[in-house]
């Protein structure tokens, strides 16, 4: 399936044929195969992002095209010639493209003077040889950032409203260190400020305040030019933050809360709208409408410059904001304060409505289905590359060092019947090759062996069987908690043993992912002794791995908490989860 709809600011001749300049409701389409023998799944889009003058469409075979605004007179069709797109981002004055080898590549004013028009690797630019390889990418309207698989975040571009975190309005030629120990960037293509996340869900901001967009509470200073804690953040896990000109919004998720997913905002209510009437914010207060009442969750949502799309689990698809070209879809021009439902075509959610995606341009929205988001995958793909796991050495010719995780080195080049000593031998021809290669030549040997292109091992068949699933990930963890036969990790209680998958238990949990990739030989299957957790304690551990919430049937007492809260540092459990904890006391609040 390849349809999306769209409507707003009709900026594609060659798109949408003899239709008006506002499409003023949603209509749908497809991309049309320019090769006949081409396969169509390989049409299927990925994610769309769109700004002022461009919009770039992803596929799934990881190669993308570009419309450029009516307006150019090079309008044509253009296709971008990278390999292997693993997200694409477009800013007012940039565009930026992550590869699935971890490498940026990016174009504009802001990004060379002498030629906007061409991409560079501006990974490449990093003075820290060893801060490269970037795990995520997010751009406001004149700058971009990159997190490292380090988890460093780098700025790219223009500084002039301190989106950088420091006083200076030069044009950044090179990637400047912004900040350490990020686990996420956000932002929007509009905007001139930023927020960042670090490990223990701090939130960070800086840039462009004069809206109070920022979320800082009694501070409309116009010019926040240092990274500023956020104070005031609404209790939950902070899952997405998006940006227009003038305002952001925060969607928050608290497992114990109904609907579990909420939406907040700060700014400027006059144009965007805050979801709420004749009312600034200068802190994040939340979204409050009958429209989310009584629907399970809110799937997606997105944010142009100035209006905002949101889809809950039940089919309900909702805007507010500035509506001069009908990017609300709803027929008419008038800016709406509040949130409206907005009607779509009968055909549309004719599959699963989670794999359904929003993407709000400046004055234009799309909304598209793609299978291709997934958590999980991103999981694995940070998994794959962090080096603080890195555990064997490799030479190159002019003697650089290369570290590389070696069980994953053992999954990646070994086959299923090979034997422990074969696989020292392969690590052993591994070397010998890479001796009598350069640094790049070495990387390009690595990045085959990390993105699976040598060999399809087990576990990395394991991954992918659920990556490709068309259950949802929920649904499989479920599968796997029920399937014996799929579990094979034993964590010895008492007397009794109980089967993890090593697989979910990487996934799930920092100290299991540390001591699996740490090992070089899976000889012990015993790990930390669970056996003074009380029964209902560890069943709560248990179902947290599977499904990162507490089990609905489990009553939450005093006794309980009292009992994680004295053991959390002792059996580790604050490296499985540093939220669980309030996880449990929210329960509990909930229940009394």
């Amino acid at each position: 399936m390849n349809d999306c709809l769209f409507f707003g600011l009709n900026l594609y001749p060659t798109l949408f044929k003899n239709k008006p300049n506002k499409i003023i409701k949603p209509i749908q389409f497809k991309f049309e195969n320019e090769n006949e023998n081409e396969n169509e799944n390989e049409k299927q889009i990925k994610q769309i992002s769109s700004s002022y003058f461009s919009t770039i469409f992803l596929f799934k075979n990881g190669k993308a095209i570009e419309y450029l605004n009516e307006n150019d007179s090079n309008q044509n069709i253009q296709k971008i010639q990278i390999e292997n797109i693993q997200k694409v981002i477009v800013g007012s004055d940039n565009e930026a493209i992550l590869t699935k080898e971890g490498n940026v590549f990016a174009k504009g004013s802001d990004i060379d003077l002498e030629n906007p028009k061409e991409f560079i690797n501006i990974s490449s630019l990093i003075e820290d040889t060893n801060d490269r390889i970037i795990e995520d990418i997010a751009c406001c309207a004149s700058s971009i950032y990159l997190l490292t698989s380090n988890q460093n975040v780098y700025g790219f571009g223009d500084n002039f409203y301190g989106q950088f975190g420091f006083d200076s309005s030069n044009i950044s030629q090179k990637p400047i260190l912004i900040m350490k120990n990020v686990s996420k960037i956000f932002s929007g293509n509009t905007s001139y400020h930023v927020f960042l996340l670090n490990s223990n869900q701090e939130l960070f901001g800086s840039g462009y305040n004069g809206y109070g967009q920022l979320g800082l509470g009694d501070s409309i200073n116009e010019y926040i030019k240092k990274i500023t804690k956020i104070q005031n953040i609404p209790k939950g896990k902070i899952i997405d933050i998006q940006s227009g000109y003038s305002h952001s919004i925060m969607l928050i998720e608290n497992e114990n809360q109904k609907p579990k997913r909420k939406l907040y905002s700060c700014g400027d209510y006059r144009n965007n709208g805050l979801g709420k009437k004749n009312q600034n914010t200068y802190e994040f207060t939340e979204i409050k409408s009958s429209l989310f009442e009584n629907d399970n969750n809110i799937l997606d949502f997105s944010v142009g410059n100035a209006h905002n799309l949101i889809l809950t689990s039940k089919g309900k698809f909702i805007g507010f904001g500035e509506n001069s070209y009908i990017q609300l879809g709803n027929g008419n021009k008038k800016i709406k304060l509040i949130p409206i439902q907005i009607k779509l075509p009968k055909l549309i959610f004719n599959e699963n409505i989670s794999n359904y995606h929003i993407s709000c341009g400046v004055d234009k929205t799309f909304l598209y289905y793609s299978s291709f988001f997934s958590n999980l995958e991103e999981d694995l793909i940070k998994l794959f590359r962090r080096k603080e796991f890195c555990n064997i050495s490799f030479k190159t010719e002019n003697g650089e060092i290369i570290e590389a995780h070696k069980l994953i080195l053992k999954y990646r080049l070994k086959d299923e019947n090979e034997i422990e000593n074969e696989i020292e031998n392969e690590i052993e021809k591994l070397q010998e090759i890479i001796s009598k290669k350069s640094i790049k030549e070495s990387n390009q040997i690595f990045e085959m062996i990390y993105s699976n292109k040598i060999i399809n091992p087990k576990l990395y068949s394991e991954i992918k069987e659920i990556i490709n699933s068309n259950e949802k990930i929920e649904e499989t963890m479920k599968r796997i908690y029920l399937n014996e036969n799929e579990k094979d990790f034993i964590i010895e209680r008492k007397e009794k043993q109980y089967k993890f998958p090593k697989l979910i238990l990487i996934m799930r949990s920092e100290l299991y992912r540390g001591m699996f990739l740490s090992v070089t030989n899976d000889t012990s299957n015993k790990v930390t002794d669970y056996s003074e957790l009380s029964n209902k304690s560890f069943q709560i551990f248990e179902y947290w791995i599977y499904s990162n919430q507490i089990k609905d049937d489990i009553q939450i007492t005093q006794e309980i908490i009292n009992e994680i809260k004295t053991r959390i540092d002792y059996f580790q459990l604050n490296q499985t989860n540093p939220n669980l904890f309030d996880l449990l006391i929210n329960k509990f609040n909930n229940q009394n």
